[in-house]
């Protein structure tokens, strides 16, 4: 008989970071670094890593080259290749926990139920989903967007008879060798695990809703000199990743300013698919309608030959059902499967799942932004004093790194904090016309970029926003990050 009881910390936290994900391990790290020694780092798994950690399934890599997915202040010259699998991230992410001192500030297992701000004390009150109570002065939240696993709304799938689980769960007791496997989704997690599971399933059926342009994975192997002098030299690192992020940071151009010039990505995607793909019915049902870009790119070089393997078939007719022992389309056709897959992404535009945060006057985040105002830089929201948003809405790319992007968050935030420090400053707020003017910024800006061009996509909310992506130059948004006013902050005692 489990006899724990909830307990309270005896003294409010200096800081409590809530997610040790990227985002929340790299606040950490700055905030050691800093000397700032007075925070708990919360995690409801029982180990670090976030989307790291949770995506296991077969081929799972990164589409970002690792020079620059990885923290600029913690560089790293043992890459095997250009693009890193998820083993060698979450390793370079324990690495980075174990090396800098974090381990022993995290309380791994401990979910947060609800954060309230309490006005009368200023301090953020926190209930864990264990009854837990904790305070704290300021509150980081950093959950994170591909997190929560969405599943498709088909009627029967509980009715499935054999294993059935998200690409971001997988079930590593399931033996896929000589089944019969069905993978609902053609996003980038079925492109990494479909040719993965092609070489062992005796049939494999992909459900496609809308298929996705691909384009070649330019992926080396770092040989063993390569990797000798990236860490003998930490001049070449910090040029490779210098080299890597402004490659990228080029083709925000299309994203962003010229959709049209999208048409050249297009015509190299088309000419990979003719190359790849002989069956010419096979290759128009892969080819998307819409301009590149408005979804996902996707980065594969066994993705495309796969599907001309014979075990694999393509449905582009939509699903009408699930049954014990396979899935019907709405042409009246059943496709037996003895193991369902779904590689159906995330809820990314609700990021904060069922966590409730509640700032002045009792409104809560998500009630906030449901009302069309978004996080100032992804960062702070009016109504929410000492609280900072790592990740938050509109800090994603279509063509650059995340990792940046948390970067400059981080040291906006760390800077903040080190001012309220040295000055004696006991609160700090967005304020709400500085929030304001910036979101109709972002709805001017965003009209613009490709992601608007009339495609369906998981960057976009139940509305239509696009909640998810930063319609700007990655580097835009370091420089107002950077450079963003004290003024812009209400401060109190």
């Amino acid at each position: 008989m489990d006899t724990a009881r909830p307990t309270s910390d005896p003294q409010p936290h200096g800081v409590v970071i809530v997610g040790a994900g990227f985002a929340g391990i790299g606040m950490a790290i700055r905030l050691r670094q800093a000397g700032l020694d007075d925070f708990i780092l919360l995690e409801q798994a029982t180990e670090i890593g976030g989307t790291w950690r949770d995506n296991t399934y077969p081929g799972c890599a990164c589409d970002i080259p690792a020079a620059l997915y990885s923290f600029s202040f913690a560089p790293s010259g043992g890459w095997s290749r250009r693009y890193p699998s998820q083993a060698e991230i979450q390793r370079y992410l324990l690495d980075c926990v174990d090396r800098f001192g974090v381990r022993p500030h995290l309380r791994l297992g401990t979910t947060l139920a609800e954060a309230a701000h309490d006005e009368t004390t200023g301090l953020w009150r926190l209930r864990t989903e264990a009854g837990d109570s904790i305070s704290a002065r300021v509150l980081v939240l950093a959950p994170g967007t591909l997190h929560h696993p969405a599943f498709p709304d088909i009627p029967g799938l509980e009715r499935f008879a054999g294993p059935a689980f998200h690409s971001a769960r997988w079930d590593h007791g399931v033996d896929i060798a000589g089944k019969r496997v069905a993978v609902i989704g053609t996003g980038a997690s079925a492109i990494q695990l479909v040719p993965e599971l092609a070489k062992q399933a005796a049939e494999l059926t992909l459900f496609q809703r809308t298929p996705a342009w691909v384009l070649p994975k330019h992926d080396p192997v770092a040989g063993p000199v390569r990797r000798a002098m990236m860490r003998a030299i930490p001049l070449l690192r910090r040029i490779a990743r210098a080299w890597v992020y402004w490659s990228h940071e080029s083709r925000a151009v299309g994203f962003i300013l010229a959709p049209r010039l999208m048409e050249a990505v297009e015509r190299r995607a088309r000419t990979y698919a003719k190359r790849t793909l002989t069956d010419p019915v096979l290759r128009e049902r892969l080819t998307p309608d819409y301009r590149i870009g408005c979804k996902r790119v996707l980065l594969s070089n066994d993705f495309l030959p796969a599907l001309e393997r014979p075990n694999v078939t393509v449905i582009g007719t939509p699903i009408a059902r699930v049954e014990p022992g396979g899935l019907v389309t709405a042409d009246g056709v059943t496709h037996p499967a003895d193991v369902l897959v779904f590689a159906t992404g995330f809820k990314a535009t609700e990021p904060l799942g069922s966590l409730r945060v509640i700032g002045r006057d009792g409104v809560s985040l998500a009630e906030a932004w449901h009302e069309g105002l978004p996080a100032w830089l992804g960062l702070a929201a009016p109504g929410f004093p000492n609280l900072f948003l790592l990740g938050g809405p509109n800090t994603g790319l279509g063509h650059n790194s995340i990792v940046f992007m948390l970067e400059a968050q981080i040291e906006h935030a760390l800077r903040t904090l080190q001012r309220m420090r040295r000055q004696g400053i006991g609160s700090v707020e967005i304020r709400r016309d500085v929030a304001s003017r910036f979101a109709t910024w972002l709805d001017a800006r965003m009209q613009r970029t490709v992601w608007l061009s009339g495609c369906r996509s998981w960057y976009l909310d139940a509305a239509g926003r696009n909640t998810t992506l930063w319609p700007g130059f990655s580097i835009g948004f370091w420089f107002r990050h950077r450079f963003a006013r004290h003024a812009s902050w209400r401060e109190g005692k």
